[in-house]
């Protein structure tokens, strides 16, 4: 479940725009309609860091509470971070020690640098962009590197997962793959037999997730099939969003389970 709060999107519940805090409002009200729905919360950070101080605020309180309310629940940080050395160790303290999360999610660009020293936390995860869900992600994502005399070409996104399962491996790391890239589910889940993949772009940018199903799954399923404003911001303002957001919730959930 994507925590993406928008106070600007049209559904926000227009009841909740006077609360003192309006973010954690919305997002408490979702976690106790859906927490038994669902395996995992992902906030997006920018949706908090938007508002400042007090969106970062909202963030530290939804957090809070999720590890009260529902502990077993995974957590994600859609944070995006791509820095190296002490920042990267910076980000990393506050995303896993102050914040507790369980994950984060990680841009590979500038290499191992990135990634180790979230790797350095016991019982942590990083989730590495690898193909995401984006328009342009063949911009670079699907880049053929020459490898050099009689070595077959590869695309950018296959050297990526190639590279973090040598920084860490499938108890740590899983890889974003998005559900907009079917043609690719089968060749990505060959490189990366035994990671979970955390799968962006079902619903609104046009993603199946029995698609991701059919193509993307290992034999433990391996698959965080990720929804955001479609369940959470999918009421009108004459309806109970939250009682709306766990029928979507439980829909989703139940086309899942029918398939499998």
């Amino acid at each position: 479940m994507g925590l993406d709060t928008d106070l600007s999107h049209k559904n926000f519940p227009k009841k909740l725009l006077s609360s003192k805090d309006p973010i954690f409002d919305f997002n408490k009200a979702i976690v106790d309609a859906t927490h038994d729905l669902c395996v995992a919360y992902k906030p997006n950070f920018a949706f908090y860091e938007a508002y400042g101080s007090k969106g970062y605020e909202s963030l530290e309180k939804t957090m809070e509470y999720i590890n009260k309310i529902c502990p077993n629940n995974f957590t994600i940080a859609d944070a995006k971070r791509g820095d190296i050395g002490n920042t990267s160790k910076m980000y990393a303290k506050s995303i896993f020690e102050n914040m507790n999360f369980d994950s984060v999610t990680l841009s590979p660009f500038m290499g191992s640098n990135t990634v180790e020293p979230f790797l350095e936390y016991d019982n942590k995860w990083v989730i590495i962009l690898a193909l995401t869900s984006n328009k342009s992600h063949s911009d670079f994502q699907l880049t053929l590197r020459n490898k050099g005399i009689d070595k077959e070409s590869s695309q950018l996104f296959e050297d990526v997962i190639e590279k973090a399962n040598k920084w860490g491996n499938p108890e740590n790391t899983m890889f974003v793959v998005g559900a907009t890239n079917p043609n690719y589910f089968e060749k990505i889940r060959a490189f990366a037999p035994n990671n979970f993949f955390l799968v962006p772009g079902v619903g609104a940018q046009g993603g199946s997730a029995i698609d991701v199903l059919e193509y993307a799954r290992n034999e433990d399923i391996g698959l965080l099939i990720n929804s955001s404003r479609g369940i959470t911001l999918s009421a009108n303002q004459n309806q109970d969003f939250a009682e709306v957001a766990r029928k979507k919730c439980l829909d989703f959930n139940l086309n899942i389970e029918k398939y499998i």
